[in-house]
Formats: structure tokens, sequence, C-alpha cells
């Protein structure tokens, strides 16, 4: 038998990921790549084709096909298995099997292919053999991942906590009646003069226009919040003379994957499920999409605990499909909640993350939009425009972290009201509203500011934020042995966005 490549297409002959095992140019593989579709037609139920020179062999895959080219004298049993393997491979990686995750993990899959065949012919490897080699584990790095992420973990709670007593030191200072000033029993710090006070010798920069005269004069209220996002940086700077490791921007969010840091496992029985939700709204009302993908990950470290029953707690009142595992024992699922392998005598896989159950979400409902964004500009007649946008909570069940809406402007606002915290980013003509935390204590907010530019230049606005609820109330529940006895376990939930954006 001789490979020639394979291939992971779209119904269309896309080429999502393709691997040459001998030499080929580019133009001929794409080539040949073209001309897979055409040789479909008819819709002839077969698993492979022909031509005058190569010979594919395929399998569809929901909305994808794994495909492999090979010369016309390869023999088409040894083919057809190495197909049957390329297709375990490829969902051991893949877990919701689109565009997007083949595209993600690409590079996983190209090592998996090199494990299968080398220089055209196959290697004799099994799925567990091909799993081991890729992973290519290390105990030492987990131990030194599980150490820093702990390490990074414990210095954003410690900076949130210190930003939250400056909060409601300014909120009992507000009702007093006088200004904000930090001692530094609360902060460890001197108070800066506060720009926009009467008795401040130095007056505020003008801004580069002005605003109608008909608009009523501002407070105080926006200069302090100005020094605000000082009194954060001197936090921030503090920590790290701690000894502290602190991101200082939210822009550099890793991928979906690791939004929420995965938290270091404390038992040989570890559960994560992980929701992403994809949002694309319209400025003047209405969904274009709204998606929910959720998986649940497990991931056992000791052998003695292959055997085993996962009870899931289901309470989704939206109609959510659920699809589990191949290999998972669908009826008890469905008639019970329960995650079993359906071969009672095979244990869970040790030492990997498996997917066990994913979910699906979709709909055009605004009223599923866990944290609705109101963006509404005007003109204000100087050449540029008062922008008012608020945010309302509509899950009190959730709580948002690390909430970040990043507003685009095309020149330097003057923010005249705020509830939380903002931040202006010249280099890359934005403007980020920051809250720690959204919750059902402070269901809406808003912010106000003026800035040159036409309605327009102010979308598409984005939201980024996470939480550990469950956005389609999804958990796990408990986990058992086969003879129903209890077994340690720990589990984490996150949900984030992948994309929302406000068109």
């Amino acid at each position: 038998m001789v490979l020639l490549a394979a291939s992971v297409t779209t119904k269309s002959g896309k080429a999502l990921v393709s691997r040459q095992f001998v030499e080929m140019t580019r133009a001929r593989i794409e080539g040949l790549l073209a001309a897979f579709p055409k040789l479909l037609s008819g819709g002839r139920q077969h698993t492979f084709v022909e031509t005058d020179s190569v010979r594919y062999v395929y399998q569809p895959m929901e909305k994808l096909y794994t495909l492999l080219i090979t010369t016309k004298t390869s023999n088409i049993l040894e083919d057809l298995e190495t197909l049957r393997l390329f297709t375990r491979v490829i969902p051991e990686y893949c877990k919701f099997m689109d565009e997007s995750d083949i595209v993600n993990n690409s590079f996983n899959l190209i090592f998996a292919f090199d494990e299968i065949v080398a220089l055209g012919y196959r290697e004799n490897v099994n799925l567990a053999q091909i799993r081991t080699f890729v992973e290519m584990d290390s105990h030492e790095e987990k131990v030194y991942q599980a150490v820093r992420q702990t390490q990074e973990k414990e210095a954003k709670l410690k900076m949130k906590e210190k930003a939250r007593e400056l909060t409601r030191a300014k909120h009992e200072a507000m009702k007093k009646g006088r200004s904000p000033a930090y001692t530094s029993s609360t902060s460890g710090y001197s108070p800066s003069p506060i720009v926009g006070d009467a008795t401040s010798p130095s007056e505020a920069p003008k801004p580069a226009y002005s605003t109608p005269s008909s608009r009523p004069a501002t407070t105080g209220k926006a200069m302090k919040l100005g020094n605000k996002n000082k009194d954060i940086d001197m936090f921030v700077d503090m920590l790290k003379s701690e000894g502290e490791s602190v991101e200082t921007t939210s822009s550099n969010k890793s991928s979906i994957g690791s939004k929420v840091a995965v938290q270091a496992h404390t038992e040989s029985v570890h559960l994560r499920c992980e929701e992403k939700m994809t949002i694309v709204a319209k400025r003047d009302g209405g969904l274009d999409t709204l998606e929910v993908h959720g998986i649940v990950t497990l991931n056992i470290s000791d052998e003695k605990y292959g055997f085993l029953k996962i009870k899931i707690d289901n309470e989704d009142e939206r109609g959510v499909q659920s699809q589990t595992h191949p290999n998972i024992d669908k009826e008890l699922f469905r008639t019970s909640q329960i995650i079993a392998m359906k071969n009672a005598s095979k244990p869970f896989p040790i030492n990997v993350d498996v997917g066990v159950l994913k979910w699906r979400f979709q709909s055009q409902d605004e009223s599923f939009v866990p944290l609705l964004i109101n963006c509404w500009p005007s003109e204000n007649g100087t050449g540029g425009c008062d922008v008012n946008i608020e945010y309302e909570l509509q899950m009190d069940s959730l709580e948002l972290n690390d909430v970040e809406i990043q507003i685009p402007v095309m020149g330097t606002p003057i923010v005249n009201e705020c509830e939380g915290m903002y931040e202006h980013e010249s280099r890359k003509n934005r403007l980020l509203w920051k809250l720690p935390v959204i919750d059902s204590s402070n269901k809406t907010g808003s912010m106000e500011f003026s800035c040159p530019g036409k309605a327009s230049d102010f979308f598409p606005v984005t939201v980024e934020f996470e939480s550990t609820s469950s956005y389609c109330n999804i958990k796990v529940a408990d986990v058992i042995t086969l003879d129903n006895e209890p077994v340690k376990y720990d589990s984490e939930a996150a949900f984030f966005t992948e994309k929302y954006e406000i068109i």
C-alpha cells in the first residue's frame, strides 16, 4: 500500500487539513482535492472512487469527509482499514467536528497522521499508542503548570478583593458627602489629588472639541473615576512588587479553551463542564446568532477508577440538544441521565481528557442573551457624538466575572458618567468599559461619554466575560462505581464568550 495523502475536507472539497506522505507539489494536491467532489455526483453510496491516476478512499463525518488518496495498485482492504483508523483518531482531538474545530486542532491531527503513516506506508500502531505518542506526557510539566495556575489565580483573587475594598470605601465616603480619600489602612498608599476638585490649582485638559452649551455641566464624579484607573494601576504595581504575577491587560486573553483557567486536579477523577457562547446582535435590536456549545470532559489519573458512572443533573428548560460519546450507553443516559461505558468490561481511558457529553443550544430569541448591551450614539452637532451605553443582566442566576465591553472610538473620548472602570487605548482606537463582577446585585449599569465621529463609528461593540456558573443548567451531580459506591471527585464549570458582537 502506498498512501499519497490524508485530508479532512468539507462537502464542497475545501481542504481543512491535508498531510502528504510522498513528494507532491501543493498545486498537485490542491488539484486532486478539488476534483474529488465532482467524482461524487449522482449520490452514489461507495467508500472509494477512482480516476486514471489515483484512488480516493473516503468516509463522511457529519458535514466533513475523511479522505485518503492512494495509488490504484494499493490493496483496497488495507486502504479501508487505514481509513477506519483515521476516522477514529479525528474525534479524539476534535469534539465538535466542525470547520473551526478541525482548524484549531490541525497540528494535533497532523502529528497523529504522522504516527499512522510514514513515507506512504502504514505503521503498526493502535489508537491508544497514537494518543500516547502525540500527548508526550510529562509529569514535571503538569506539576509546574498546576503550581503556576494556582499562583496566578491567587494573585488575581487578591487583586479583585483589594479592588472591591476600594469600591466599598468610595461608596461609603460618597454617602457621607465627602470625597473618597483612601487611607493607608485600606489600600496601603496615599491618595493622589482629585483632578476635578474645585480647589485644585490645575485645570483639567480641554477636549479637542466643545460639547453643546445646553448640555448640563458634569460634576466631579467622572473626574474621580479617572483617578480610579490610577488607583487600580497602583494596586497592580503593589502586587508585582510583592512577587505576584498579574496580567495588566484584559485584551491579551487566551482563546476559547483557556479563557477560564483550568483548576489543578486534587482528586483522581476530575470533571470539567465547559460552555462557550457565540452571539451576533444587531445594533437596533434582535439577533443574528445565539449559539452555545457545551461539553463535559473526564480525566482519570488512577487506573483503579477506570470503571465508574457519572450522574448528570440536567435542569435545562430551553430545549438543549445533547449527544453522548459513541462509546457511552445512550439508552442509559436517555432514561437515567447516567454516563457509563456501553461495554461494561471496558474502562474509561486513563490520563487523558475525554469528552463524554456535549450539547448545543441555538436561538434567535433576545431574551436568552445573558447580558444585554444597548448602545445609543447620537450626533451632537459639533462634529462628535454623545454615546450612552448600558448593560442589563437578564439571568439572575448567573454571576459574570471580568466583564469587558469594547467600543471603537475615532478620537479621545470624554467620559461623563461610568459605573465601573474604563480605559482608553489610543493605539487601538477603542474604549474599554470594565466591570469585575456583574450579578443580581448590580443587574444594570451605564456609561456616558462624548467623542468625535459619526454614529456608525462606534460599532461593532465587542463583549467578553467569563463565569463559573452553567448557562444551560447541566451539571455533574455525582460519580459512583459500577457497584454504586461513591467516588471522590472534583469538578469545575466554565462559561465564557467565544464571540459576542453588536454590529
